[in-house]
């Protein structure tokens, strides 16, 4: 190997391990950007996480199907454009929508509401496909076996610590949750977000990969994996587990934000 060409691999690899953490990045907004507009709509708290992974519902197994139809490197590109796209609505809320009102009452739900639960469900699809592609991808430029893996297990060391310091950094920017608190509060962290899937998108653009799974567009497999017990069961195990480890924290942290004192929300 080259030393330009193990250049290029270790940037790819860092820019991997970027993608890594935007993973969480994005989902765990989710909560503390319910919070903003669970002030104001208090059926609105989760609705964010709830488009976030219904988009799970219809992107996964398309996802999948991309991976052999495009392979790993436009799949990837592809899902950091959708990124960019999702979370350029989420930002376009806070600016777009405010006056106009869509259901009325005493409470009545504005325009900007459903264009930020529009990019979240943007957003779920761009992080389900990152979700399928950046494990075999990490472990492709890492040459497989123990190297693989290794990058495989730090990638995910940073997408867990993304999702601990992304309601940290919500929390700086907000404080106190007031009804007058808007997501323009939170724009520098979603322009953060687009800067670097669009980053990434340019650099991944450069990069070349082999594509391990070039010749699996033929394959006919005799089962499909949920005829198989244990994929069927486990599919159910997952399923309670991401509802219990998104619920809780959320709901926590809607709870605390809440409470009447100063610095609640970056307490939260």
């Amino acid at each position: 190997m080259t030393q330009s060409t193990q250049k290029r691999s270790l940037v790819a690899i860092v820019t991997m391990f970027f993608i890594f953490a935007m993973i969480s990045f994005v989902t765990n907004m989710a909560a503390p950007f319910g919070n903003i507009w669970g002030f104001k709509y208090e059926w609105a708290g989760m609705a964010g996480n709830l488009m976030n992974f219904t988009a799970y519902l219809f992107m996964g197994i398309p996802a999948g199907n991309m991976l052999i139809r495009y392979g790993y490197k436009k799949t990837a590109l592809i899902a950091l454009a959708v990124g960019a796209i999702g979370l350029g609505i989420q930002l376009l809320s806070s600016v777009v929508g405010g006056n106009v009102v869509v259901i009325g009452g005493e409470n009545p739900t504005t325009l900007n509401l459903f264009i930020y639960l529009l990019g979240a469900l943007v957003c779920g699809f761009c992080v389900c496909m990152l979700n399928t592609v950046v494990n075999p991808m990490l472990n492709l430029l890492g040459g497989g076996g123990n190297k693989g893996n290794q990058l495989v297990q730090a990638g995910g060391t940073l997408n867990s610590l993304s999702g601990t310091l992304t309601p940290l950094l919500v929390g700086m920017l907000v404080g106190t949750l007031t009804k007058e608190t808007t997501m323009a509060a939170v724009a520098p962290l979603v322009t953060t977000g687009i800067v670097i899937f669009v980053v990434a998108f340019i650099i991944i653009s450069f990069i070349r990969i082999q594509e391990p799974q070039a010749n699996l567009k033929q394959v006919k497999y005799e089962h499909s994996p949920l005829a198989f017990r244990h994929c069927l069961l486990g599919v159910i195990a997952i399923f309670f587990y991401v509802g219990i480890e998104i619920g809780i924290p959320g709901e926590l942290n809607a709870w605390i934000s809440r409470e009447n004192f100063e610095g609640a929300a970056a307490v939260a």
